[in-house]
């Protein structure tokens, strides 16, 4: 009818039909570190990764989506479509594997007197491929224990002073544990102040790296009565008939952690934590 209202006038293929309705959208090239929130379902993230075709967030307790490129996205509340970037991104200052900013033709420093002791041989392995940059530039150096049961007689032994500090990272330091009564005996002892005991609740450092990197939504429970690491790789289908199928497993697992990001954060904020702690004021290179 004629002068009356098509409400098919418009071809909807043609409008921007993941646009918030907040005006129309700008384009913005995708920059590492830009903080952008999704339109649609509110979650909100850093860049973490510019991919072909996708760009991957991260948000503040390291969940990541990733997104197509386009329209559908706040950056700063206005309304943008996101661009994968023609050019190579400029990704600011270096990195390290651990996050921090690397720093350049730089030696390592003359190790400190204070340590990092750490339960295994695994956990150690892991520390050094993320944060081994860092504490090479610290000049701090992280030895592995056999265990925690005799702990209290390693820190005798070690004799910790003002500038001599120990800094140790028990697994599965859990309420009730026995690694939290170790924890605690330590703490009381003469050398409570020099030393730090810190933990994270996994009963292995495997648990550790994101269950996703090796293709699982999350780590498995391995009954009490099974070895937790032939379990696991049981679980993922690989062999674990023996102690080198056992080793194998490692590597592979240890082959999928590129960076901090690939990790849980309880484990980062304790690394951090104890990395503070014995490179803090008073301790000095060389000192014995």
């Amino acid at each position: 009818m004629a002068g009356s209202h098509d409400r098919y006038e418009q071809d909807v293929l043609k409008t921007d039909w993941r646009a918030p309705k907040r005006g129309r959208s700008v384009d913005v090239d995708a920059e590492p570190d830009m903080v952008l929130e999704d339109a649609t379902t509110g979650f909100c993230g850093a860049i973490v990764a510019i991919e072909r075709d996708l760009v991957i967030l991260e948000d503040r307790r390291g969940a990541r989506r990733s997104y197509p490129y386009g329209p559908g996205f706040l950056l700063e509340g206005k309304p943008v479509a996101v661009r994968r970037p023609k050019v190579s991104v400029a990704t600011g200052p270096a990195r390290t594997a651990s996050g921090s900013i690397a720093v350049r033709n730089s030696r390592a420093r003359v190790a400190r007197a204070s340590r990092i002791y750490v339960e295994g041989r695994h956990d150690a392995e892991l520390i050094e491929k993320v944060w081994g940059d860092d504490l090479r530039i610290e000049g701090v150096a992280v030895e592995y224990l056999s265990g925690v049961d005799d702990l209290a007689a390693v820190v005798a032994e070690f004799r910790p002073d003002a500038n001599r500090r120990l800094g140790v990272l028990v697994d599965h330091l859990v309420t009730g544990s026995k690694e939290s009564r170790i924890a605690a005996e330590v703490a009381r002892g003469p050398y409570g102040g020099l030393v730090l005991v810190v933990g994270h609740p996994y009963i292995d450092i495997w648990q550790a790296v994101r269950p996703e990197r090796v293709g699982l939504e999350e780590w498995p429970d391995i009954p009490r009565e099974t070895s937790w690491k032939h379990g696991i790789c049981a679980a993922l289908g690989w062999p674990h008939a023996d102690q080198a199928d056992i080793a194998q497993a490692w590597r592979r697992i240890l082959g999928v952690v590129r960076d901090y990001r690939d990790l849980e954060p309880t484990l980062l904020g304790r690394v951090e934590q104890l990395i503070d702690f014995v490179t803090a004021e008073g301790d000095s290179p060389g000192a014995s």
